[in-house]
C-alpha cells in the first residue's frame, strides 16, 4: 500500500493576468500570482507592485489582504512549502510494517522532498528560506501537519507534538537549507542512515 499525504494542487506555471472586474481578488489569487511571477522572473522576491499591476489592482489594495509585505511572502512560502514538500511524500506500506519502519521511510521522503525541491525550484527555494525555515514560529506552523502526521503513525497522542518535533529537528542538517550544500554529496543516504541508526531506539 502506498500512503501518500497532502492533495495535490494545480502547477502554476502559466501567467496570471486578470482584470479586477473578471476575478475576485483573493488571497489565494495574490499568491499565486506571486508565485507565478517569481517562476517567470527566476527571481526569488518580486515587487508589491508587480504583483498588483499583474492583477489590474493598486499597490494599496494588496494590504487588504494581507498586513505587510512579510505575511504576504511567508503565505506564498508556506503555500510552495506545503505543494512541493509535505504533500509529495509518498511512503510504502505493508501490514507488518512496525512504527518505526514507517518513521524511517517517512523521514527518508520528507529529506527527499526538501533536496528535489532545493535543486529543481532554487528561486522558490529561497524566498522559503528567508521567510519560512529562518522564522521559527512560522517554520513550527508549517511543520504541524508533519508533526501530527508522526504523532500518529507512532501513537504518542501528545498534545503538542513534542516528540514528534524532537524527531524532525534530529535531522535538521538533512532538512534546514544552511546544510544544503551537503545535500548532493554522495554519502547522502549512508550520512541518513547512520543518524538513523543512533535515535531509532529512543523513538
Amino acid at each position: 500500500m502506498v500512503l501518500h499525504w497532502g492533495v495535490n494542487r494545480k502547477c502554476l506555471h502559466s501567467p496570471i493576468h486578470l482584470p479586477q472586474q473578471m476575478a475576485k481578488i483573493t488571497q489565494e489569487l495574490i499568491i499565486e500570482t506571486a508565485e507565478t511571477l517569481i517562476e517567470r522572473t527566476e527571481k526569488s522576491e518580486v515587487t508589491l507592485s508587480q504583483i498588483a499591476d499583474e492583477l489590474n489592482i493598486t499597490h494599496a489594495a494588496l494590504y487588504k489582504h494581507f498586513k505587510n509585505k512579510q505575511e504576504l511572502w511567508a503565505a506564498v512560502a508556506k503555500g510552495w512549502f506545503n505543494r512541493m514538500i509535505s504533500e509529495q511524500i509518498r511512503i510504502n506500506m505493508t501490514n507488518s510494517a512496525s512504527p518505526q519502519e514507517v518513521l524511517h521511510d517517512w523521514l527518508w521522503a520528507f529529506v527527499n522532498a526538501k533536496k528535489r525541491a532545493y535543486n529543481e525550484n532554487p528561486q522558490m527555494f529561497a524566498l522559503n528560506t528567508q521567510y519560512v525555515d529562518s522564522n521559527p514560529l512560522v517554520l513550527r506552523d508549517v511543520l504541524w501537519d508533519s508533526y501530527q502526521i508522526i504523532d500518529g503513525f507512532m501513537e504518542y497522542h501528545d498534545p503538542q507534538f513534542e516528540r514528534a518535533e524532537a524527531i524532525l529537528s534530529a535531522f535538521a542538517v538533512f532538512s534546514l537549507p544552511s546544510f544544503k550544500g551537503s545535500w548532493n554529496s554522495p554519502d547522502y543516504q549512508e550520512r541518513f542512515e547512520r543518524l538513523w541508526s543512533l535515535i531509532k531506539q529512543g523513538v
